[in-house]
C-alpha cells in the first residue's frame, strides 16, 4: 500500500492523480508541456440603484501574451441571466452554450422558467465536471452569474469557485486577475461612498463610470487586463439587469461616459 504524506492541498493530491486529459484526446499532462493556454480577466458586478451592472475588459493572455483585446466576456443567457467569465474562454464559453441551451429547453418544455436555484446548480454541475481539466492548470473558469427571479424580478449576483460552489455576491463580485484592486476600491465606495449611501444608490450613468474606472485601474496594475484602449477603440463589455431585462451599454455611449467621466476628470 502506498503512503500519502498529507503535505499538500487537496487539489495538489488530485492533480497527482489525473494522468489523462479525456477532452484533449486522452494526452498525458507531459504531451501537453508545451500547451499555453488563453486566459481572460478581469470581470466585475455590482448592485447600483436600477438594478445589477456587470462588466469585463475584452483582453485575453496566452502566458505572457496578448491574443486578443476584443473578446466579449459579459455573456447573455437568457433575458434574466447574466454570465461573465474569467479563466479559459473555450471552456467556458461551452458552458455558456449549454446553459443557454438548456434554460431554452426547460422553458419550451415546461412552459415555465427555470427557477434561480435550478439554474446555480446547472453551472455547478458543469464546473464540477470541468475540475479535472482545472486541477492539472487547463481549462479553469471561474464565473460570475448574475440572474432575475421570474416571479419578483429580484437581480443577485453569484460567484464561483472551480469546485462548482456558488455563494451571493452582496453587494458587489469580482473575478480574473485584476480583482484585488477592484475588490478594494468597490467595498470601500459600498462602505463610505455615495455620501454614505453606498453603491445601491448609485444612478446608472455612475454606475458605468464607475466601471470604466475600475477597469482602467485593474489595468494599471495587472498586465492581462486590457482596460480602455481608447486608440484602437476598444471598450470594454457593460450590460445592466434592471427590471425590463438586459440591455447593453452601446461603444457610442460608453465613448462619450469615458471622454466626459473618466479621462476629462
Amino acid at each position: 500500500m502506498s503512503e500519502w504524506h498529507n503535505d499538500g492541498s487537496f487539489l495538489d493530491l488530485l492533480g497527482s492523480r489525473l494522468t489523462v486529459v479525456p477532452s484533449l484526446g486522452g494526452a498525458s499532462p507531459e504531451a501537453l508541456s508545451g500547451f499555453v493556454e488563453t486566459h481572460a480577466t478581469t470581470i466585475l458586478a455590482f448592485h447600483f440603484g436600477g438594478g445589477v451592472l456587470v462588466a469585463g475588459d475584452r483582453r485575453a493572455t496566452a502566458g505572457n501574451r496578448i491574443m486578443t483585446n476584443r473578446i466579449e466576456k459579459v455573456l447573455e443567457i437568457d433575458g434574466g441571466s447574466l454570465m461573465a467569465i474569467a479563466g479559459s474562454p473555450a471552456f467556458a464559453l461551452e458552458m455558456a452554450r449549454v446553459l443557454e441551451h438548456t434554460f431554452k429547453y426547460y422553458r419550451r418544455s415546461q412552459l415555465a422558467e427555470l427557477s434561480v436555484e435550478g439554474k446555480l446548480r446547472i453551472l455547478s454541475q458543469l464546473l464540477k465536471e470541468n475540475i479535472p481539466m482545472a486541477v492539472q492548470g487547463i481549462g479553469a473558469v471561474v464565473p460570475l452569474f448574475v440572474t432575475q427571479d421570474p416571479e419578483s424580478k429580484e437581480s443577485k449576483i453569484y460567484f464561483y469557485d472551480i469546485l462548482g460552489a456558488h455563494f451571493e455576491g452582496v453587494p458587489f463580485a469580482v473575478g480574473g486577475s485584476g480583482s484585488l484592486e477592484v475588490q478594494g476600491i468597490l467595498r470601500y465606495l459600498d462602505r463610505w461612498g455615495n455620501s454614505g449611501r453606498g453603491l445601491s444608490a448609485m444612478p446608472e450613468r455612475e454606475a458605468v463610470i464607475l466601471s470604466l474606472r475600475l477597469l482602467e485601474t485593474a489595468s494599471y496594475f495587472d498586465s492581462a487586463t486590457g482596460g480602455v484602449q481608447v486608440r484602437e477603440t476598444v471598450y470594454p463589455v457593460v450590460k445592466i439587469l434592471d427590471r425590463e431585462g438586459i440591455h447593453t451599454i452601446e461603444e457610442d455611449t460608453l465613448k462619450e461616459i469615458y471622454r466626459t467621466g473618466v479621462e476629462s476628470v
